[in-house]
């Protein structure tokens, strides 16, 4: 009677599974990346990605926050293994030099927002005015206890790095991209910067991740648009505020949308979320 049983919770388990392994499918921690580039052009670093794609090497570049382009690419199990790639680059005279950014580097883990390069306005103080001695107070105030937050706040980070690519004309995989592959190659470099690996194509990055109502998205959160759950052609990443950002048509600038506009809410077929 037990082995029987025991035979049926293993095939009720084995029943169960692909369902619940569709949700992560294509979903994975990224490895080892190569970069390599200080492009100040950014076409120079598009036709340097274009160069690199043509070779079969899926590569992506961005803006970094000296104001210079870099190229990005792999998924290498080791250290080792990436530094044997780019070598053979070098040899081949493909690339000069090169870096190996090890897993789970977030490129962009600061907030960076209209004048955040500013001096705080404490610390500006008009010519001549005294300092003044700081009298103690006879009772320390009892420090306002800070709300808890996740240690690393992956999908804040995922907003905050999409925004960096805002102004930025974007291509992916250069002549030969197919339609609605610019939108979801963008999303996969963002996330890309973020550690993690997901699919290529919108249609497969919506049927990843998992199902996020409109009401409840946050940042990093993917919205995805079409005419139906099995036709999507376009997806962006929500960075708050009833916005996202995505990259429209081939070539145009990467930017900023409302999610209910008008033509995005008429599409609008759903969310996920990966972190």
């Amino acid at each position: 009677m037990f082995l029987r049983l025991l035979i049926l919770f293993i095939l009720n388990l084995a029943a169960a599974l692909p369902a619940s392994a569709t949700q992560t499918a294509g979903i994975s921690r990224l490895g080892y990346a190569i970069q390599m580039g200080a492009f100040a052009d950014v076409k120079n670093a598009e036709r340097f990605t274009t160069k690199l794609q043509s070779k079969g090497i899926e590569a992506f570049y961005f803006r970094k926050d000296n104001g210079v382009y870099a190229v990005r690419f792999g998924d290498f199990p080791s250290k080792e293994k990436a530094r044997v790639v780019a070598n053979r680059l070098v040899s081949e005279h493909l690339i000069d030099s090169y870096y190996v950014a090890p897993p789970n580097e977030v490129v962009f883990s600061r907030p960076k927002i209209a004048g955040w390069q500013q001096p705080q306005p404490d610390e500006i103080r008009k010519p001549g005015t005294p300092l003044l001695p700081v009298v103690p107070k006879e009772t320390a105030e009892k420090p306002v206890p800070k709300p808890a937050k996740k240690e690393r706040d992956m999908g804040a980070i995922a907003a905050r790095t999409a925004e960096r690519f805002v102004g930025i004309p974007y291509r992916w995989g250069g002549e030969n991209v197919v339609d609605g592959m610019d939108c979801s190659g963008f999303v996969r470099a963002v996330y890309n910067l973020c550690g993690l690996s997901i699919p290529r194509t919108s249609r497969e990055q919506f049927k990843a991740g998992d199902l996020i109502k409109k009401d409840d998205l946050q940042d990093g959160d993917l919205v995805f648009f079409g005419s139906s759950a099995d036709n999507i052609n376009h997806v962006g990443i929500y960075v708050g505020s009833g916005k996202f950002v995505h990259a429209p048509r081939r070539g145009e600038e990467i930017r900023v949308t409302a999610v209910d506009e008008s033509y995005f809410e008429k599409r609008f077929v759903g969310a996920r979320r990966y972190f």
